[in-house]
């Protein structure tokens, strides 16, 4: 039971803060799932939003309890019918595949969708153990000082989401994070596996239609009508295999510069947009600010969006913006950052850095003919960055949760001792006096 306990605590945890960390991107994937089953249009964004935040906070805060065995009987229960719901959910999108990845743990780690279902059943079988036998979980914490671990988790993890949307992603697990290579992500290794496909003709003779293969593709006397062409096996897909950038207006109109772009020395800012005609402009004046910084020290700047030219040029028109713009996939453009607009700098095909639109940098006059190469923007973060990120979060919710555990343990031991102490004094006989 206890294992079984860890285990199902371990993965809601994991799996609620992968995607608490990153709210839009289980957005997207929130809202693959209403496409394929025909309910996009009746969740608005906003509810799609609001899904995305307070699913991941229930996993969440879920697994923490379990682990504490907080409310033993309640939070076994809403476990079980979570897997319940879930379950038959993952074999439907395994029999059907309308999604390649069920996102249950963001992009952290991909799983396909048989693997997600088969995974939600050895879960569903744990969490029924469990459920069998909820009053043997051993509490960490005592039940009058539960409250604080119940309202403290939920603060954690909202907070966590709601930071994410204002700022970025604390951890970014895609492949276009600060560091990567994209020019790299988009190369296939020497030796992967390549697809397979099959193909098979469909020919026509003395008005009956066959359908033949290559090893038995008849002779001559057959009248070929159609061909069609299926994938039998899945080769190695890289990482990144859909950036392109395409200029849009201009004498350049149409041009591919995505090689132009990686290949450069330099620095390229890319101010990217999936949908300008929703993009936030209250930060006009340091997208601006940041445009003539470029322009003055010979740096590319492209707006990228998955918009059409009607829209850019609305977007040009009122935003007063000279840069030029560049179209690319909505989706890439959504898993590059996930801010509308969002800042990416680029330096010889690597992500420099990344900003969103509420944290954008500015460029102070003083700073205005200082390369990019001095300031905080140019410079690739330290790698130790992560551990940091790490270090905070052990800082701010394992350590007070570890001090409560402990004092809350030491408090119960002491008054296990003084009850032991006053039943031993009421058990022992009185004393005789001295005559």
């Amino acid at each position: 039971m206890n294992i079984c306990r860890v285990v199902l605590a371990v993965t809601f945890i994991l799996s609620g803060f992968v995607k608490a960390v990153d709210p839009m991107g289980t957005k997207y994937k929130i809202a693959d799932y209403t496409e394929a089953m025909g309910l996009g249009s009746l969740l608005p964004d906003i509810v799609q939003l609001g899904i995305a935040v307070a699913l991941p906070a229930l996993e969440f805060c879920l697994g923490i309890f379990l682990l504490f065995a907080i409310q033993r009987r309640l939070t076994t229960k809403l476990i079980v019918a979570l897997l319940l719901l879930m379950t038959p959910l993952t074999l439907w999108l395994a029999i059907a595949n309308p999604v390649s990845d069920c996102g249950c743990f963001g992009d952290a780690v991909v799983l396909s969708n048989w693997q997600t279902f088969w995974k939600n059943v050895v879960l569903l079988a744990m969490a029924v153990v469990v459920a069998y036998w909820p009053m043997k979980m051993f509490r960490f914490v005592s039940e009058s000082n539960q409250w604080i671990v119940i309202n403290y988790s939920a603060l954690f993890i909202l907070a966590i989401a709601a930071w994410s949307l204002y700022d970025l992603p604390m951890f970014d697990f895609r492949p276009y994070h600060v560091g990567a290579n994209i020019r790299e992500g988009m190369q296939v290794p020497e030796g992967a596996e390549q697809p397979q496909f099959e193909t098979t003709f469909i020919l026509e003779k003395d008005g009956e239609r066959r359908e033949f293969g290559i090893d038995d593709y008849p002779d001559s006397t057959w009248t070929f009508v159609d061909s069609k062409t299926v994938q039998t096996k899945k080769g190695y897909v890289p990482p990144i295999h859909d950036f392109s950038l395409t200029l849009v207006g201009g004498d350049m109109d149409g041009e591919d510069i995505t090689e132009e772009v990686l290949a450069d020395s330099s620095y390229v800012m890319l101010l990217i947009a999936p949908h300008v005609e929703t993009a936030d402009d209250s930060r006009l004046d340091l997208i601006n600010e940041l445009y003539e910084y470029c322009a003055e020290q010979g740096y590319a700047f492209y707006g990228v969006t998955a918009s059409g030219p009607k829209a850019i040029g609305q977007w040009c028109e009122e935003t007063g913006a000279e840069y030029p713009f560049c179209t690319a996939d909505e989706i890439t453009l959504k898993t590059i950052i996930r801010s509308n607009p969002g800042l990416v700098v680029i330096k010889d095909g690597t992500v420099v850095a990344k900003r969103s639109h509420n944290n954008l940098p500015h460029i102070e006059e003083a700073q205005a003919g200082i390369p990019l190469n001095r300031l905080d923007l140019g410079l690739m973060p330290t790698s130790d960055a992560v551990a940091g990120k790490i270090a905070k979060l052990l800082l701010w919710f394992v350590l007070p949760l570890a001090l409560l555990t402990f004092a809350d343990r030491t408090w119960m031991w002491t008054k296990w001792l003084r009850r032991s102490k006053k039943k031993e004094a009421t058990e022992s006989p009185a004393t005789p006096k001295a005559p």
